[in-house]
């Protein structure tokens, strides 16, 4: 199985712009990313909308291809670079490039779902546990995730799912298994192509959730598990926490 990782990396983004190149204990968040995953797969490449990207890239000796400016998502931004690198890839890995700790075993885990012949896409979950308490749970920023018995996306939403009929909230998270999704996926390269092609889904639009747009449509989304807790950069605070994470945690980039 012939692999690609791709990382999407725009500059304007409205809650941090800039995000790829703000340092992390001495690095771009982009280079940390790259840094991570770069061995895992036959090609890695930074997909970007601008030259400062790109530069910052290439200085530290890293795989860049330009994209347009104008696409939605970092899934469609995947299928642009993957036509503009060339080669007969199997599958496309998009890597998010705010995730400057994902680890190789998930990268591992998100590869194995593919020995199901019928996976079409696959991605990331992990369990939450008691600990993580009832706010984590029902925050609306981290999407929750039902499974089949075969480990196949039944729904992604916002709120939490299941509901545990007569049981107290501080029950929950005792009482059943919550997966917690976690933004990583992979696709069959014919996959990605016809997805990029679909228009939005009135779940995707009614959650903001595009892989809901995939299930809609019929596609099989197979889902591994991953133990692995990762800080994922979306604003300054959360940078700042990062570079705590890390002076604690330093084998957590590695």
């Amino acid at each position: 199985m012939k692999t690609i990782g791709i990382i999407p990396a725009r500059y304007a983004s409205t809650r941090f712009p800039a995000k790829p190149l703000a340092v992390l204990g001495g690095k771009p968040v982009v280079r940390r990313v790259y840094e991570q995953v770069c061995g895992l797969f036959d090609c890695t490449v930074v997909a970007t909308d601008d030259d400062r990207i790109a530069e910052a890239v290439r200085s530290f000796g890293g795989n860049v291809v330009m994209t347009s400016p104008n696409h939605r998502s970092g899934t469609d931004r995947c299928r642009e670079a993957l036509e503009r690198c060339g080669g007969e890839f199997d599958v496309v890995v998009n890597i998010q490039g705010d995730e400057p700790f994902i680890r190789k075993s998930q990268i591992e885990a998100l590869l194995s779902c593919f020995a199901d012949d019928g996976t079409d896409i696959a991605t990331l979950v992990k369990p939450f546990t008691p600990a993580d308490g009832w706010a984590a749970l029902e925050n609306p920023n981290s999407p929750k995730v039902v499974v089949d018995r075969h480990m196949n996306a039944l729904y992604f939403s916002r709120s939490v799912i299941p509901y545990l009929r007569g049981k107290d909230k501080d029950e929950w998270l005792a009482g059943h298994t919550y997966y917690k999704h976690i933004g990583l996926y992979a696709y069959r390269a014919s996959v990605l192509r016809e997805i990029t092609e679909l228009p939005q889904s009135p779940l995707e639009l009614a959650e903001s959730l595009e892989q809901l747009r995939w299930l809609e449509n019929g596609y099989k989304i197979k889902v591994g598990v991953s133990q692995v807790e990762t800080i994922g950069i979306d604003t300054p605070e959360d940078l700042a926490r990062a570079e705590r994470f890390l002076k604690e945690h330093p084998d957590a980039a590695s």
